[in-house]
């Protein structure tokens, strides 16, 4: 997996020419793209989100479209829509913008809910149906949503339906002092996105997206994510749990995230290091908990110290098994 990782390396370098001092939250981004998953950037405005797209597009060379999400979008303007050619007699086919790699749903939140529909077929079998008919998206396919969590004025939140097709939630937060200057001096002549240029080609990615495939899960392993998901749907202070998605969710994430780490195998650590990203936004908290400001991500901490982990015994287990699968 050192190929994965190098390469994970020099796209996160690249993207950190403009985005200073986010590793993790870069990171995450491409190990979802790894995982051929969308998300949810869910932050205050001005932190880079929208920057952050446009950076990993132009690393990769992919196709970018953004979509200014506001109340009067409708659904035609994010799929297309059918035109009738008075010299041909028949109706023409115009794409909208989501027939991109890399979709930007910037403020997604702001459109109606039918506006917001109009991305559920796209995310889930990365296709579209115009009047009856269907159309393949381009591969690869992923969209990046933002959302700002503050403000709630003229929203609408989007749907748990909607929300569980997001392989995983990101905030980046504020810079540190340090790496807002470093920000202030990278902007001083240019935006540094001006000449950022390809360091991956698409086939170089589909290539990886199929190597994190072959990296070791031990039936351990897949007992402790299941162990984890289905806690959260007897928890008291959660009125609606994790579905089975969230477990394949899991599970595909860790297998990147090791392959991320130049590792074959995964281990406990690694299913840890995302169940908030994971899971955090996939969980209604119950009416009662909520009174008491209790927050998704403080739910699943507990849940972390209460579910056992596999043991040192297991764990040296999974580096012999996958020694042997090598």
């Amino acid at each position: 997996m050192k190929q994965v990782q190098e390469v994970v390396q020099q796209v996160a370098a690249n993207v950190e020419r403009v985005i200073i001092g986010k590793r993790d939250a870069v990171e995450l981004t491409l190990i979802a793209l790894l995982c051929r998953g969308h998300v949810l950037l869910e932050d205050v405005p001005g932190v880079g989100k929208t920057v952050l797209a446009k950076s990993i597009a132009r690393s990769i060379g992919c196709t970018f479209k953004r979509i200014q999400f506001t109340p009067d979008l409708l659904p035609t303007d994010v799929t297309g829509v059918s035109i009738f050619n008075q010299k041909s007699g028949e109706f023409e086919f115009r794409p909208g913008p989501i027939m991109a790699q890399i979709v930007l749903a910037d403020e997604i939140n702001r459109a109606t809910p039918k506006t917001q529909s109009s991305l559920l077929e796209s995310m889930e079998e990365a296709q579209i149906t115009v009047d009856g008919t269907t159309y393949m998206l381009p591969h690869p396919f992923i969209v990046l949503a933002t959302q700002n969590p503050i403000e709630y004025e003229g929203t609408f939140p989007l749907p748990e339906a909607q929300l569980d097709r997001f392989l995983l939630r990101i905030s980046l937060g504020y810079p540190s002092k340090q790496d807002e200057l470093a920000l202030l001096e990278s902007q001083r002549k240019q935006h540094p996105l001006t000449d950022l240029g390809q360091v991956v080609t698409i086939e170089e990615l589909a290539e990886l997206q199929q190597l994190i495939r072959d990296v070791y899960v031990d039936d351990l392993i897949k007992d402790y994510i299941v162990g984890i998901v289905s806690s959260t749907r007897h928890h008291d202070d959660i009125y609606l749990g994790s579905s089975p998605r969230g477990s394949l969710a899991l599970y595909r994430t860790a297998q990147a995230y090791a392959a991320v780490h130049g590792r074959d195998y995964v281990t406990p650590d690694d299913v840890k290091g995302l169940i908030i990203p994971v899971l955090g936004h996939r969980l209604i908290i119950s009416p009662a908990a909520r009174i008491r400001n209790v927050r998704a991500d403080e739910i699943l901490r507990g849940l972390i110290n209460q579910v056992p982990v596999p043991g040192a015994r297991a764990g040296r287990r999974f580096e012999r098994e996958a020694a042997v699968t090598r």
